[in-house]
C-alpha cells in the first residue's frame, strides 16, 4: 500500500481498513474512491469530473453475462456520490452505438440514446460523459480536473509539456466538446499508444485508469503528483507568479470591512434581472491574483475548462476602485461602478450575439458572476449561497489553472465559439429546464433577532423551510449552536446579537452580508416579559423592555434600512410586538407600552420607507405558552396570578378565551410573518394578530 509521506500536493486519504469492509463489491469501491477524490478539491472540485467502474453482471432477459458500467449520472458530484447517483449501462450497447452515430452535427441525439444501454432500471440520467468511459477497456477510469493538469491541457504547448513530463506513458488529444465523438477520440488515442497510463485532454482534464479502484486511484494520484511538481518547480525557478505584485492588500479586518460596505451595492447591481445571493473571499490565492501585475491581461482572457466558465461566466468584473476607496457614499459609488456594469452587460450581449446559433437558447441574464476588487477579494453572485460559493471555487480553480500554466509556458483560454458552445448547449438548457420551481423565498436572505429558540427559532426554522438564507441571532451561543445544528452553511448561520447595542447590531448585520451577499428580511422577535402591578414595577423592569423591545426594533431597522437602501432592491421588516400592544391588560404597564411603541413604530417606518420599496408590519401573538421561552420564567407565574389561575391552568385558559378555542404555538406566528414576506407582497403597516381571535385585540 502507498503512504500519506509520498504525496506533497495532493492528499492520500485511502483507508484499507475501511475499503476491505466492501470485500469484492466493486460498485461500493468505486463509490468510496469517488468520494474520496471529491474530498480533495486539489483534484476536482464540486459537480466537477467523472468516476466509473465495469462489472460482470448477469442479464435479466438471457440470464447470459454481460459487462455493464456503472457511471456517475448526470448532474451529480463525485465528493458526495451514491449508489442512487449512478447510472449502471450495458457496455456492449454504448460500443454498438458507433453503427449509428452520424459525426459531430448529430453529437445531441446520441444522448437520448444512452437511455436505451440502460441495465439498471434506477439508473440516475446518464451524463454526456458517458462514452468517454464506455469506448475505454480498463475497469475502473476517473475523468478528473485537477488544476496542475488544467494548467498543463491549457497551456499554448500542452503535448509538448506533457511528453516532458510522462514521456511516453501519457496520451494527448486536443479540446474537444464532451461526447460521442470525444469517445472515439480516446479510444483511437490508447489503440495508438496502449502502455498508456492516462490521457490528457486539451483544455480540459485527465483520464486515469487501473483493474481495480485501489490502482486506478493510486495512477490518478500519481498523475496529478507529477504534474503538480513539474508546476512548482518552473515558479521556483522564475522567482514569481502572475508578473510580481501591483497591488497591497488591506489588513483582513480592513478587508472584511470593505467587502461589507460594497457587497450590497454589488449584489443590488448584479440583480438587475433577478435577485442573487452572494459570496465573499479574501483567501490568498485570489489575493495573489487580484494584486498581481498580469490581472488585467489574464482576467479578460476567460476561463480555459468548461466546467469552470459554465458556473463563473466566461469572464469576471474588475472593479475601477483603489482598495482604500470611500464607500460611505453610496450614490458615489454606484455612479463609479455604473459604466463598468453596463460595459460587461454589453461585453456579454456582443459575445451572445456573434456566437449564437439558429437555435440557440435566449440569451441568459448578463451580469457578472465573479467580481475582483483589487487590495479587497472576489465576490461571487449566483441563484443561491451554495451556487454562488462553488462560483467562487471554481475561479479559484481558474487562477490556479492560469498559474500554472503562465509559470510553465502561456496561458490560452477557450475560444469564444467554443466557450459559448459549451455554455449555450441546448443539453445544458435541457439541464437548466428540469430544475425544480424555486421556493417563495429563494434568493432572500433574513436575519431573525431571538431566534436561539421559542417564537423566534420557529421563524427562522420556517422562513429556511421556504426557501431562504437566514442569520440566526440571540444573545445564547448555546442556543444558537443547537438551533443551527441541522443546517450547512449555505442555508444559515448564527451569531451573537444584543439588539440593545448599535455595535452588536451592526456585527450581525455584517456576518449576514459577508456569508449571503446582503440582507431583504429582518425579523425582530427577540423579547422579554414582565409581568408586575405599577407599584412593583421597578424602574430597570421599564428600561429593559423599552432597551429590547422598542430601542432594539429602532437599532435594528436603523441598520438594516442603510442595507436595503444600498442594495436598491426593497426589502422587508417583521416585528413581533403582542396583542397587548392592542389589550390593555391587567398588572402590565411596562410590557404593554413597550409592545405598544413597537406597533406605532412600525406603522411610522412603514411610512418613511416605502419609497424605497421596504415592507413594515407587525404580527401580534397572544397566549403562545407552548414551546414559547418567554413563558419559562417569572412571566408564566405573574400573569397566572394576574388572572387568578395556577401556571398549569394558562394554556387552557388562554385557548378559552379566544373565539376559535384554539392554542397558539409558535409554528403559527412563523405561518403569520410568511404570510407578510410571501403573500400579502402589498401590505405594509399593518397587523395581523394570530390569537385565535381576541375580540378585545381587533385592530380598530
Amino acid at each position: 500500500m502507498e503512504t500519506k509521506s509520498k504525496y506533497k500536493f495532493v492528499n492520500y486519504l485511502w483507508d484499507e481498513k475501511k475499503a476491505k469492509e466492501f470485500g469484492d463489491d466493486q460498485v461500493a469501491l468505486f463509490l468510496y474512491r469517488s468520494n474520496i477524490l471529491g474530498a480533495d478539491l486539489r483534484i476536482t472540485n464540486f459537480g466537477g469530473g467523472n468516476t466509473s467502474c465495469k462489472t460482470i453482471e448477469k442479464d435479466p432477459i438471457t440470464n447470459e453475462a454481460v459487462e455493464v458500467m456503472w457511471i456517475k449520472g448526470s448532474g451529480g458530484d463525485i465528493g458526495t456520490l451514491k449508489r442512487d447517483g449512478v447510472a449502471g449501462l450495458y457496455n456492449q450497447r454504448l460500443h454498438d452505438l458507433k453503427k449509428v452515430y452520424r459525426g459531430l452535427e448529430h453529437e445531441d441525439e446520441m444522448v437520448a440514446l444512452f437511455n436505451h444501454c440502460i441495465y439498471d432500471l434506477d439508473s440516475k440520467a446518464p451524463s454526456i460523459d458517458t462514452p468517454l468511459h464506455g469506448l475505454l477497456p480498463f475497469k475502473h477510469i476517473d475523468h478528473l480536473h485537477p488544476d496542475s493538469l488544467i494548467a498543463i491541457a491549457a497551456a499554448e504547448d500542452s503535448e509538448r509539456i506533457t511528453k516532458e513530463i510522462w514521456g511516453d506513458t501519457m496520451g494527448w488529444v486536443p479540446w474537444q466538446r464532451p461526447g460521442f465523438d470525444l469517445g472515439l477520440q480516446l479510444e483511437a488515442c490508447l489503440a495508438k499508444n496502449p502502455s498508456i497510463r492516462g490521457i490528457v485532454l486539451g483544455s480540459h482534464g485527465v483520464f486515469t485508469w487501473g483493474e481495480t479502484s485501489y490502482e486506478s486511484y493510486v495512477n490518478s494520484l500519481e498523475v496529478i503528483e507529477m504534474a503538480s511538481a513539474y508546476i512548482e518547480k518552473k515558479i521556483a525557478e522564475n522567482g514569481s507568479v502572475f508578473g510580481g505584485l501591483k497591488t497591497n492588500s488591506l489588513s483582513e479586518e480592513n478587508r472584511k470591512s470593505q467587502a461589507a460596505k460594497l457587497s450590497p451595492i454589488l449584489r443590488g447591481m448584479c440583480s438587475s434581472e433577478n435577485n442573487m445571493i452572494g459570496h465573499f473571499t479574501d483567501d490568498g490565492v485570489v489575493l495573489e491574483f487580484i494584486n498581481s501585475n498580469d490581472l488585467d491581461r489574464l482576467a479578460p482572457m476567460g476561463t480555459s475548462c468548461p466546467d469552470h466558465f459554465l458556473r463563473t461566466k466566461i469572464k469576471p468584473l474588475l472593479l475601477d476602485l483603489s482598495a482604500e476607496e470611500n464607500l460611505e457614499d453610496v450614490e458615489s459609488v454606484i455612479s463609479k461602478l455604473t459604466p463598468s456594469f453596463e460595459a460587461y452587460r454589453k461585453d456579454y450581449q456582443s459575445y451572445y450575439d456573434n456566437h449564437k446559433h439558429p437555435n440557440s437558447p435566449a440569451i441568459r441574464d448578463a451580469n457578472p458572476v465573479i467580481i475582483l476588487f483589487p487590495g479587497v477579494g472576489m465576490f461571487s453572485f449566483s441563484k443561491n449561497k451554495q451556487t454562488a460559493r462553488v462560483a467562487a471555487e471554481f475561479y479559484i480553480n481558474a487562477i490556479n489553472v492560469m498559474r500554472g500554466a503562465e509559470a510553465i509556458s502561456k496561458y490560452t483560454s477557450l475560444p469564444y465559439q467554443e466557450a459559448f458552445d459549451i455554455e449555450y448547449w441546448l443539453l445544458e438548457e435541457a439541464k437548466l429546464q428540469r430544475q425544480p420551481k424555486e421556493k417563495p423565498l429563494s434568493r432572500k436572505v433574513a436575519l431573525v433577532t431571538g431566534s436561539g429558540g421559542g417564537i423566534g427559532r420557529a421563524i427562522a426554522d420556517k422562513l429556511i423551510r421556504e426557501g431562504a438564507n437566514v442569520i440566526f441571532s440571540d444573545i445564547s451561543k448555546e442556543s444558537l449552536e443547537e438551533a443551527t445544528s441541522s443546517y450547512t452553511s449555505d442555508q444559515a448561520i448564527g451569531t451573537y446579537c444584543d439588539v440593545t447595542s448599535k455595535q452588536s447590531i451592526e456585527v450581525a448585520i455584517n456576518k449576514a452580508i459577508l456569508q449571503f451577499g446582503g440582507l431583504d428580511i429582518l425579523i425582530h422577535s427577540a423579547g422579554l416579559a414582565i409581568s408586575k402591578p405599577i407599584a412593583d414595577t421597578l424602574e430597570k423592569d421599564w428600561d429593559l423592555l423599552q432597551d429590547v423591545l422598542v430601542k432594539g426594533q429602532f437599532l435594528l431597522s436603523q441598520s438594516a434600512a442603510i442595507v436595503f437602501r444600498k442594495q436598491k432592491l426593497g426589502g422587508n421588516l417583521v416585528n413581533i410586538a403582542s396583542k397587548n400592544g392592542l389589550v390593555s391588560g391587567p398588572n402590565n404597564t411596562g410590557y404593554g407600552t413597550a409592545k405598544a411603541a413597537q406597533l406605532h413604530m412600525s406603522r411610522l417606518l412603514a411610512a418613511e420607507l416605502a419609497p424605497d420599496g421596504v415592507r413594515v408590519n407587525t404580527v401580534n401573538p397572544d397566549g403562545v405558552i407552548i414551546g414559547s421561552k418567554i413563558w419559562e420564567g417569572d412571566w408564566a407565574e405573574g400573569r397566572a396570578k394576574a388572572y387568578g389561575i395556577s401556571v398549569e391552568e394558562l394554556p387552557a385558559f388562554y385557548a378559552k378565551r379566544n373565539l376559535l378555542n384554539e392554542i397558539i404555538r409558535p409554528e403559527d406566528i412563523a405561518n403569520g410573518v410568511f404570510a407578510f414576506l410571501a403573500i400579502l407582497d402589498k401590505s405594509t403597516g399593518n397587523i395581523i394578530n394570530v390569537d385565535g381571535g381576541v375580540a378585545n385585540a381587533f385592530v380598530r
